[in-house]
């Protein structure tokens, strides 16, 4: 099981392919606050309103200096059709070796549906503009997580 990050602890590098297998690091973004979501798959109803939400409110969240990735064990090609059939403005990148996830503590054992299974566990990192990890928040809801975050972080 991976380890959770603390605040405070240095977020953990990465470059994932995007929707279009361009290739994205968390170094593209220092000097801006970053939002990483961690979500089980593309193009299912959860995770489905939960890039939505993300979507609905991304100039809210980039006016206030936040930029928002997405990241799922799934492909590049399946990514991409999420994003074209949802309409979704957010970065989507791919994990499909689930090492990523694994550095950020959203790969691991799980209670679904009563029984313990290994999977994605839905969590969000805020990485500050230095690359610190400013709130870690693991099993998280699809629904109305959006509007929680807007409301912590004060946007």
């Amino acid at each position: 099981m991976s380890e959770r990050l603390e605040p405070g602890a240095p977020a953990p590098a990465f470059t994932l392919p995007d929707a279009d297998g361009n290739e994205v690091s968390l170094a593209d973004h220092k000097g801006r606050k970053v939002i990483v979501y961690f979500y089980p798959a593309a193009l299912t109803p959860g995770c489905t309103k939960q890039a939505c939400d993300f979507t609905d409110n991304l100039e809210l969240l980039t006016g206030a200096g936040y930029d928002v990735i997405g990241i799922s064990p799934d492909k590049p090609e399946k990514l991409a059709k999420f994003r074209d059939e949802e309409s979704l403005k957010v970065t989507l990148l791919a994990d499909p070796d689930k090492r990523v996830l694994e550095a950020y503590g959203a790969f691991g054992e799980k209670k679904l549906y009563g029984k313990t299974v290994t999977g994605v566990i839905r969590s969000t990192i805020v990485v500050d503009e230095e690359g610190k990890v400013e709130r870690a928040l693991y099993n998280v809801k699809a629904t109305g997580h959006v509007a929680k975050i807007i409301r912590d972080l004060g946007v």
